[in-house]
C-alpha cells in the first residue's frame, strides 16, 4: 500500500460518501424545486464539489483520471465494450416493445408513455450533432469524473483490497460505485434508472483498466445515444 493511501485511508470512505449525499440532496431538491434547472446543477455539482477536497491535497482532475495520457487504449477498449452492447441494447428494446404490445394501455391510472402499437423503424433523433455535444460534455465527463474518477478511487483508498479481472483490479470500491451510481439515478423519480447499475460495472472497468475516465466517458455517451437511437426508433420522437 502507497505511502498516499495509507495517509488518506480513514477519511476516504466518509469523504467520498459525504460529497455524493451533497450532489445527491442538491440534485433531488433542484428536480423538486427548480426541475428547469436540475440538469445545470448536477453538472456544477458533478464537477466542483470534489474540488473541496481536491483543493485540500494539492490535487487536480488529473489525479482522478481526467486525463488523455492513454486515450489510444481508452477509446480501443470503449470501442470494443460498445459493439458488446449494441445487441443487448436492441434486445432489450425489442423485448420490451413485445411486452408492451401485451399490456393495457392503462395500469392503476398509469398511462404508458410509449405507443402500445411500436416497431423498430431505423430513426435518428432530431436535432442530433446537438445530443452529442450534450450526451459528451454535459452528461457522460462530468459523471465519469464525479463517480469513477474520484468517488471510485477516494473508495479504493478506503478499500483497497480486490482481485484483478481482464487487467483491471477490482473490490469492494468498485460495486460501491456502481451502486452509488444507480442510487443517484432515482433523483428523478423513476426506479427503472436502477437498471444503469449494469452499464456502470462497464464504465468503472474501464477506469480501472487504463486509469483514466475518457474510456468510461466515451462508452457512457454512446451508450447514452444509442439508447435514444433506439427509444426514438421504435417508439418515435
Amino acid at each position: 500500500m502507497t505511502l498516499r493511501s495509507k495517509r488518506l485511508r480513514l477519511p476516504a470512505m466518509q469523504e467520498a460518501l459525504a460529497i455524493w449525499l451533497a450532489s445527491f440532496l442538491a440534485i433531488l431538491g433542484s428536480t423538486v424545486f427548480f426541475r428547469g434547472h436540475a440538469k445545470l446543477i448536477a453538472t456544477v455539482c458533478f464537477l466542483y464539489l470534489p474540488l473541496l477536497a481536491m483543493h485540500s491535497r494539492g490535487e487536480d482532475y488529473r489525479d482522478y483520471g481526467v486525463t488523455l495520457r492513454r486515450w489510444r487504449e481508452d477509446l480501443k477498449l470503449a470501442a470494443l465494450l460498445f459493439a458488446l452492447v449494441v445487441p443487448l441494447y436492441f434486445a432489450a428494446y425489442l423485448l420490451f416493445a413485445q411486452l408492451l404490445a401485451h399490456l393495457p394501455r392503462s395500469v392503476a391510472g398509469y398511462v404508458w408513455p410509449y405507443a402500445l402499437a411500436s416497431h423498430f423503424r431505423p430513426k435518428v433523433p432530431a436535432k442530433f450533432e446537438l445530443w452529442v455535444v450534450d450526451q459528451l460534455f454535459v452528461v457522460a465527463l462530468p459523471e465519469e469524473f464525479f463517480y469513477r474518477g474520484f468517488i471510485q478511487t477516494r473508495l479504493r483508498d478506503a478499500l483497497p483490497q480486490g482481485r484483478r479481472f481482464l487487467g483491471a483490479r477490482l473490490g469492494p470500491a468498485f460495486f460501491l460505485t456502481a451502486a452509488l451510481f444507480a442510487l443517484g439515478h432515482l433523483t428523478i423519480f423513476d426506479v427503472s434508472r436502477l437498471a444503469v447499475f449494469f452499464p456502470a460495472l462497464l464504465f468503472g472497468w474501464l477506469r480501472e483498466r487504463t486509469g483514466t475516465v475518457v474510456g468510461a466517458c466515451l462508452l457512457h455517451a454512446a451508450c447514452n445515444l444509442y439508447e435514444l437511437t433506439l427509444r426514438t426508433s421504435f417508439f418515435g420522437p
